[in-house]
């Protein structure tokens, strides 16, 4: 089934076509990667899906339901969370206030509930809290809980983010370059903690990377952006191989740098 179908989007900002007819789909339970140089066009494309830009044209569509242009709230309800690229944490908070926070998205209860902390609300309060220490434990970070976010080491800081992610209960996660700024063996323990999270938590993944070590570890399928265009589709395997892809990486063919 695909959770995430993307059809024919254009975005267009004035004269400059940052997508230009994008078909894409990710499929329930893959990790789908989307690659391509700087300016390509990806982060724009996690923004339409996520609601922060209406597209020009083309339709998005979250498991069959037509989600194009709706406000970001109303998507992340329907269960659609995002990372960033840039770490965007409540830095002066503790990391059990970063997780608990989010889950007031999903809130039952009503605003009287909610001002007069009737039994009702105070019992979703604690289930909330529990739910975050369950959260904590799952991702490796229940030692570290009462830490303000800004203390921690930058790996753990990327999982904070993404645990703060997890809180909202998404079916799809969107990661904008989660190995951003990490070294090597940082980058190595992200590709297993991503798919353990996936996993765990039954989740369908779609993210933006530019280590390809990840993304060719990891990737079930992978779309190449440049230019706004779509120019490549396929396994990692297909991807590596595909000339369109190493010009557009390389900025030349190896046929043509061989004559």
């Amino acid at each position: 089934m695909d959770v995430l179908n993307l059809s024919q989007i254009m975005m267009q900002f004035g004269g400059v076509v940052a997508i230009d007819g994008l078909d894409l789909e990710v499929h329930e339970g893959e990790i789908v990667a989307l690659i391509g140089p700087n300016g390509a066009g990806k982060t724009t494309v996690f923004n339409v899906v996520t609601g922060v830009y209406e597209p020009t044209q083309g339709k998005v569509q979250f498991k069959g339901q037509d989600i194009t242009g709706m406000r970001v709230d109303r998507i992340t309800r329907k269960g659609i969370a995002r990372t960033f690229q840039n770490i965007r944490l409540f830095k002066e908070m503790t990391v059990f206030e970063n997780v608990l926070i989010p889950q007031h998205m999903n809130l039952q209860n009503n605003f009287f509930s909610t001002v007069f902390r009737t039994g009702k609300a105070r019992k979703e309060e604690e289930g909330m809290k529990e739910q975050a220490l369950e959260l904590l434990k799952t991702v490796g970070l229940l030692e570290v809980k009462d830490e303000k976010a800004s203390s921690l080491p930058y790996g753990q800081q990327r999982h904070l983010e993404i645990a703060r992610a997890l809180a909202t209960k998404p079916q799809l996660l969107l990661l904008d370059e989660p190995a951003a700024g990490m070294n090597p063996q940082e980058t190595l323990e992200l590709t297993q903690f991503i798919k353990r999270i996936r996993d765990t938590f039954h989740l369908t993944v779609f993210m933006i990377e530019h280590h390809m070590d990840l993304v060719m570890e990891i990737s079930d399928r992978i779309y190449v952006l440049d230019f706004g265009k779509l120019i490549a589709r396929g396994t990692a395997e297909e991807i590596q191989q595909n000339e369109r892809v190493i010009e557009a990486y390389l900025g030349v063919s190896e046929d043509a740098e061989n004559q």
